[in-house]
């Protein structure tokens, strides 16, 4: 029995070791820099306005959005108290006026005395200096006068440029103090895409000139842009850095909120490759790649000029076209076996349905 066993029992197979890799064929690019980054379009010159008195706002005339003109008429204050205080300025000017008169009557009858030497010249130089204060008196409430004129005209707030209001910061009813934001209008004329770098890239980017920008609305036009502002701190809240990009006044159908991205692109005279930090196999003092040639890897030192972002720049040891292994460079050996795994698949990409297999039919053996 034993022997009938030992005839029907097959010798198991050996299975060979091949390793699954994920690789990428090498190519040389003489980009150096290619970076994107989503904005919002605003405008260069964005006021805050606001009254240059306080008071009650009692009207308001526009919203946000509306086009306004210059001299235009945004926000109203209740005028009634800076009119009160203007009337009294000028009843303090007719009474300081009416003083300079007296005056100004009293050294001319002084001055006629002293030509017949019926009075002093003491005298007379007393009422040349009465003269003098009663006028000063009159410069002084004409001043103030003009002021509180001026002040209710304050009441009234209008723009100062042609522009759009991008916000209202206060409504009717509310009592606001002098200086006081109430109303943001953006002038017309030159816009610009106002993003966000991270720390590491502030520097790399800040010197480049090649700058293009497309709407989200419209991606085939392309505007050439300009770094105008980098802000020397970051943003609190993102830790970014806020960058201004400034467009051209030419460039059409760009609207205030729109959504915009910047692309910061840089050309090297001769072509690098680029390689994954993760390709890269350390041994010792030799960094090295693992190349595929047809399916089997072997291990080649290269030359490492640099970084770029998370990509590795090699300067020697490899050219383009070879396969290299990009992840599992760690579990395999020189000569092995490897077959490559397909590109990772994103999450919006649909899942196949697999079939099932139909069971293998056994034959028993009667």
């Amino acid at each position: 029995m034993a022997a009938l066993l030992a005839a029907c029992s097959k010798p198991v197979e050996k299975k060979e070791d091949i390793r699954p890799v994920r690789a990428m064929v090498l190519s040389a690019s003489t980009v150096g820099v290619n970076a994107e980054f989503a904005g919002e379009v605003r405008a260069r010159v964005e006021s805050r306005l606001g009254f240059r008195v306080g008071g009650k706002i009692t009207a308001r005339k526009v919203d946000a959005g509306t086009v306004v003109k210059k001299g235009q008429v945004l926000m109203q204050l209740d005028p009634q108290d800076l009119k009160l205080s203007q009337a009294q300025a000028k009843a303090n000017l007719r009474a300081a006026e009416t003083g300079r008169d007296l005056a100004k009557a009293e050294l001319k009858r002084y001055q006629e005395l002293r030509v017949k030497n019926f009075v002093s010249q003491a005298v007379l130089d007393a009422k040349q200096s009465a003269y003098s204060s009663a006028q000063a008196t009159v410069d002084a409430a004409q001043a103030a006068y003009f002021g509180q004129s001026n002040q209710a005209g304050y009441a009234t707030l209008v723009s100062d440029v042609d522009g759009v209001v991008t916000a209202v910061d206060a409504e009717v009813g509310q009592v606001v103090s002098p200086g006081t934001p109430v109303v943001r209008v953006a002038k017309m004329g030159e816009k610009e895409i106002v993003i966000g770098l991270p720390e590491d890239k502030v520097e790399e980017l800040r010197k480049l000139t090649d700058v293009t920008v497309r709407l989200w609305a419209n991606k085939d036009v392309v505007i050439p842009g300009k770094v105008r502002e980098v802000s020397p701190v970051a943003d609190p809240a993102t830790r970014t850095y806020a960058v201004k990009v400034s467009i051209p006044d030419s460039a059409a159908d760009v609207k205030l909120g729109m959504t915009a991205m910047v692309q910061f692109a840089s050309t090297m005279a001769t072509p690098q490759i680029k390689v994954p930090l993760t390709a890269l196999y350390h041994e010792k003092n030799t960094t090295s790649v693992w190349v595929v040639d047809k399916g089997v890897v072997r291990m080649v030192p290269v030359t490492v000029a640099g970084t770029s972002a998370n990509d590795v720049v090699l300067a020697g040891g490899v050219s383009a076209g070879q396969t290299v292994v990009t992840a599992g460079v760690n579990l395999i050996k020189p000569g092995q076996k490897v077959t490559i795994l397909p590109p990772e698949s994103s999450s919006n990409d649909p899942v196949p349905v697999q079939k099932s297999a139909a069971a293998p039919q056994v034959e028993v053996a009667k």
